[in-house]
């Protein structure tokens, strides 16, 4: 059964494990007992890597893992672990040996990236008058208004850390491209998407936020991922 799996769901840059939080009671109503939502110190991607990697190794049996945004980089960066089964990324960076999330963006540089500046200490952050319209822009003002004050800036340089070994390569895969998307570029989710050759790819009519915006859609796709592997 899928609903053996534990699903750990692992955030994204400007949001903490919170932002799972429609996820986590779509999964719950459609009977998994097993979740688990992994906060990250978005500090380096080798930290967040090994921050996944311990509660990971705590779950008895196979796991799920699903990253949104760049919760997708560290998913790829620490998901060969040999009790992962397999990967979801929602709207997420997929990125290969030696690709950043950084790297990728400048492909397609994503709309709101004039809407990001960093702070004397080295966050970088979401104008807090632009997150509405950065990164959420389907959700509600007042929605969009208590993550824009609760976000979780990254440092920084972390755009720039580099994957060594794709999980992907190794793991089966599922995707869900956001094409109202103005934090990560849709065409670079299509390319990083299809060159993965996932077992199922869906688009959504979303903003970057669709794991709030779209959580139904978000939690079927992790449901058939877990249901495959069960």
């Amino acid at each position: 059964m899928g609903s053996q799996l534990t699903i750990v769901l692992v955030h994204g840059f400007w949001g903490g494990a919170a932002h799972w939080s429609k996820v986590i009671l779509e999964l719950s109503r459609k009977g998994y007992g097993k979740i688990r939502a992994v906060e990250m110190p978005l500090t380096s991607l080798a930290d967040d890597a090994e921050r996944t990697r311990k509660m990971v190794k705590q779950q008895e049996g196979k796991v799920l893992l699903v990253g949104h945004s760049y919760g997708g980089a560290v998913i790829t960066e620490m998901g060969n672990l040999p009790n992962v089964a397999g990967l979801v990324y929602i709207a997420a960076f997929a990125p290969d040996a030696g690709e950043s999330p950084g790297g990728i963006s400048q492909a397609n540089p994503p709309a709101a990236i004039a809407n990001l500046a960093p702070d004397s200490d080295g966050y970088l952050w979401i104008n807090y008058d632009k997150y509405h319209e950065s990164f959420c822009q389907d959700m509600s003002a007042d929605e969009a208004l208590v993550m824009a004050v609760a976000q979780k800036a990254p440092i920084a340089t972390t755009f720039g850390d580099h994957v060594t070994d794709p999980a992907w390569k190794h793991k089966p895969v599922w995707y869900q491209l956001s094409t109202q998307d103005h934090m990560i570029h849709p065409a670079n989710q299509k390319h990083m998407a299809e060159r993965m050759k996932p077992r199922k790819l869906i688009e959504l009519d979303a903003s970057h936020a669709s794991l709030a915006s779209r959580a139904a859609e978000v939690a079927n796709l992790i449901d058939e991922a877990a249901k495959a592997l069960g």
